[in-house]
């Protein structure tokens, strides 16, 4: 299994937590890594880490990457310049250049997922890079109509996001019925297929505090979100709420479902990394292709000091492999389905 590696911001702690993770061979047991970035970033990190058992090999072309080796291709020009902690144009230029060839290939089938490295999302945008972050680039990339999901994945819970990278203040306005039940379905859809969950319970969470007490702190809950679920469990998608945020992780009531379906980014995000930001990975679901990150950002502060935790990115590697391998079984098991004129013609009919 080859899977790509995007260096993201190369003045944050992207190079820093891959070469750390790549360090350890136990990576080479179920995938070959392949870095789309620059060998000379890549290199002094390496010296500026003082990390010196672990080679690099160049290449051109995906299909040179054979062996238990790290491979590294080209993304970026030789007048590249490191300014640690620092946003700049360049490292904005950089993170695209990796991320559009590693999107080429994954689309090609030349690798079999990405992992990408965080990137700032103000030095990015460009006239080829003009969205919130890496979800909305994939979802216009490989869906182009139908919804991505923004899933947090670790072993305490899995919290998906109705609402991705929008304004606080816009909010509500976005949540529609059609919105949440997108959402749902794509959610109970990946547990299925990427996690290999045959029967997902799903915590819905509601906008308002309380999950607005009746209508007396607002009316989104009954004039959207339970219609919303209503029409979901019509469907066979198992769905609970509008529960309250702050009850259900108070109360550690999370742990009794397979996910929770939080309404914007921080009633989502703040809880889940709050208990899981050190293994914490960042999972886009409803994609045809797979893609995982680490759920922290560039951490301009601390780059270069060796400081930097290579755990989230290491599960995220070890996520994407896992997520490949759970849809392969998935296709496999639902490839052929028997049909009901089969099994009664032959004798299984009861």
């Amino acid at each position: 299994m080859i899977i790509g590696i995007t260096h993201g911001d190369i003045n944050g702690i992207g190079y820093e937590v891959i070469l750390k993770t790549l360090l350890e061979n136990h990576v080479f047991e179920f995938c070959t890594p392949v870095i789309y970035g620059s060998p000379k970033v890549a290199s002094y990190y390496r010296k500026t880490l003082n990390i010196e058992h672990l080679g690099l090999t160049t290449i051109n072309d995906v299909k040179d990457a054979v062996g238990r080796k790290v491979y590294i291709i080209n993304c970026c020009s030789e007048d590249i310049k490191v300014e640690l902690g620092r946003s700049t144009e360049m490292a904005g230029q950089a993170a695209f250049a990796a991320l559009e060839a590693a999107t080429r290939d994954l689309a090609a089938g030349k690798i079999d997922a990405i992992v990408t490295a965080p990137i700032n999302k103000s030095n990015i945008q460009s006239a080829q890079f003009s969205f919130p972050g890496h979800t909305e680039y994939l979802e216009k990339t490989f869906i182009n109509q139908g919804k991505a999901l923004m899933l947090l994945v670790s072993e305490i819970a899995r919290v998906a996001v109705v609402t991705g990278h929008i304004p606080i203040s816009k909010v509500p306005a976005a949540i529609t019925q059609d919105l949440i039940i997108e959402k749902l379905r794509v959610l109970n859809q990946s547990l299925k297929e990427d996690f290999g969950i045959t029967r997902p319970r799903i915590a819905v969470l509601g906008l308002n505090p309380h999950s607005g007490d009746n209508g007396v702190i607002g009316t989104e809950e009954q004039d959207v979100i339970i219609p919303a679920l209503k029409r979901c469990a019509d469907r066979g998608i198992v769905c609970v709420g509008p529960l309250s945020a702050d009850g259900l992780y108070g109360s550690g009531a999370f742990r009794n479902y397979d996910a929770v379906l939080a309404m914007y980014h921080d009633q989502g995000l703040a809880p889940f990394k709050t208990l899981a930001m050190e293994n914490g990975v960042n999972f886009t679901a409803g994609l045809p292709v797979i893609r995982t990150s680490p759920a922290h950002g560039t951490a301009y502060e601390i780059a270069g000091q060796n400081i930097a935790s290579e755990s989230s990115f290491r599960h995220a590697l070890f996520l994407a492999y896992d997520v490949c391998k759970n849809r392969k079984n998935y296709q496999e098991a639902f490839a052929n389905p028997l049909k009901k004129q089969d099994v009664e013609q032959n004798g299984y009919s009861e």
